[in-house]
């Protein structure tokens, strides 16, 4: 039962089930058990007799099927990925999946642990406390997060190859964070851009103004106006600018 707080734990050993949860990855991937939790809220909706416990993917797709259809019906909030994550045994999402069950049926809030790691249904985490030489390749980490059962139950290959290239782009950001972390284990060496001293460029001085030789003097003749004395016209703003004659 590891990956299972306590308190979900200890409610799932009070209903009796038909067999005890060892590995949520592997005992809630068909669906049976979670069928069986149910059926404890709500007898009159969960008949198990119309429910296989069976491994093969026919046997998982029927149960699920028949879960997703009660759940609409009783407009439960349970995410898809979540579904799809225990479907295909994905790591975290059982548990994550029991976790919310828990909450819906109990109207408790799970005590969750802070963690440093983001739970994305993949081997991330445990790729990342491994030591470097143990971890997985990029087809490695591919038949790890890719199951068969994705591939059997939506045989598009358009998908598939997305699905597979995105777990490649994600081991080679992988690596590369690795080696920006680890310079001295890959012999990365610095490029010339790198071995440069690096200043800041230098900033221009602002300039100083000083208010008395910004003033400008304005004078106006009032003989010299178009208007006449009576009907002056208005005072230009310009400067007098005083010209001397080049002979």
């Amino acid at each position: 039962m590891s990956g299972l707080p306590r308190e979900v734990l200890k409610w799932i050993q009070s209903l009796d089930l038909t067999w005890q949860i060892k590995q949520a990855k592997w005992d809630l991937t068909n669906g049976y058990l979670i069928a069986e939790i149910f059926s404890w809220y709500f007898p009159q909706d969960i008949q198990m007799h119309s429910y296989n416990n069976g491994t093969s993917l026919e046997s998982k797709q029927k149960n699920w099927s028949l879960l997703k259809l009660f759940i609409k019906r009783h407009d439960l909030d349970i995410p898809e990925e979540l579904i799809e994550g225990t479907i295909h045994c994905k790591e975290g999402a059982a548990p994550a999946l029991c976790e919310n069950i828990y909450e819906l049926l109990t109207n408790r809030k799970v005590k969750k642990q802070p963690s440093e790691f983001e739970i994305d249904f993949t081997d991330s985490a445990y790729q990342l406390q491994l030591p470097m030489h143990a971890r997985s390749t990029a087809s490695k980490a591919v038949k790890n997060n890719l199951r068969i059962t994705e591939t059997m139950a939506d045989p598009n290959l358009i998908l598939s190859a997305q699905k597979a290239q995105k777990i490649i782009n994600d081991h080679i950001q992988h690596r590369n964070l690795e080696r920006l972390e680890n310079p001295d284990r890959f012999n990365v060496k610095p490029t010339l851009g790198e071995k440069c001293l690096r200043r800041p460029p230098p900033q221009p001085s602002q300039p100083t103004f000083d208010a008395e030789s910004t003033q400008h003097t304005f004078t106006v003749d009032p003989s010299q106006k178009p208007g006449g004395e009576d009907n002056p016209l208005p005072v230009s703003r310009e400067p007098s600018v005083q010209f001397k004659r080049l002979k």
